[in-house]
């Protein structure tokens, strides 16, 4: 087992860890947390009672809640947080100071852009009508669905809505409504202004590179 964590990193025992990762320092591991193999856990991190998958890279400052799953390959930034009981699938790459907030789910190959946000409650307060300060049982988890291949803009802001596959969501667009497969959205409140092929280009009829046409779109969005 070729496993090196720092002097200074905090590793429960009831940890499991996959060969060849390497864990940095001051990274703080807890109990019940398994990590894959081949992976690294940067400067500061903190890694609650999650699944990490192999190969996955998680940079410094971030932070991975309780009953969060983070697949395979994926490459997360610095200072991102990632909320208790998050979903993220393989192959996903989320930038710096991305914040994923509990009952998001990314399927496969999402890209979060940096600084952009999810949120999940859609009627938000900080205090009851009493004045008494809000505990968990007193809102609604609402859930967000990012779909595989979807891209998201850096500083976008997703209110609790599905992504379509391969979906392109600009910088600093606010999503209020679902975003329809392969659909570009832009603005406050996000419009769709049209639609992009897997390689995230324009798409009129045909994509010379992926293959993707106009009547696939319609199909995709039929079954999404």
């Amino acid at each position: 087992m070729n496993i090196s964590v720092h002097a200074t990193a905090e590793v429960h025992s009831s940890v499991k860890i996959g060969d060849a990762t390497k864990i940095f320092q001051n990274a703080l591991v807890h109990e019940n947390a398994n990590i894959g193999r081949n992976c690294i856990i940067g400067k500061d991190v903190e890694i609650e009672a999650t699944k990490i998958g192999d190969k996955t890279r998680i940079w410094n400052q971030s932070q991975v809640r309780k009953d969060a799953e983070v697949g395979s390959g994926c490459n997360i930034g610095k200072n991102v947080y990632i909320g208790g009981g998050v979903k993220i699938g393989n192959n996903c790459k989320i930038e710096n100071h991305v914040s994923v907030y509990e009952g998001v789910v990314l399927e496969d190959g999402v890209f979060l852009g940096p600084s952009c946000t999810t949120t999940n409650d859609k009627n938000p307060r900080a205090i009851n009508p009493d004045g008494s300060l809000k505990g968990a049982s007193d809102w609604v988890l609402s859930k967000t669905l990012i779909r595989r291949g979807a891209a998201v803009g850096a500083k976008a802001v997703l209110l609790p809505v599905t992504i379509g596959e391969f979906a392109l969501v600009g910088a600093g667009a606010v999503v209020t409504k679902d975003v329809p497969a392969y659909g570009v959205v832009i603005g406050n409140p996000a419009r769709l202004i049209g639609s992009v092929c897997k390689c995230a280009k324009k798409l009129e009829k045909l994509c010379s590179t992926c293959g993707i046409t106009d009547e696939y779109v319609k199909k995709a969005r039929a079954l999404n």
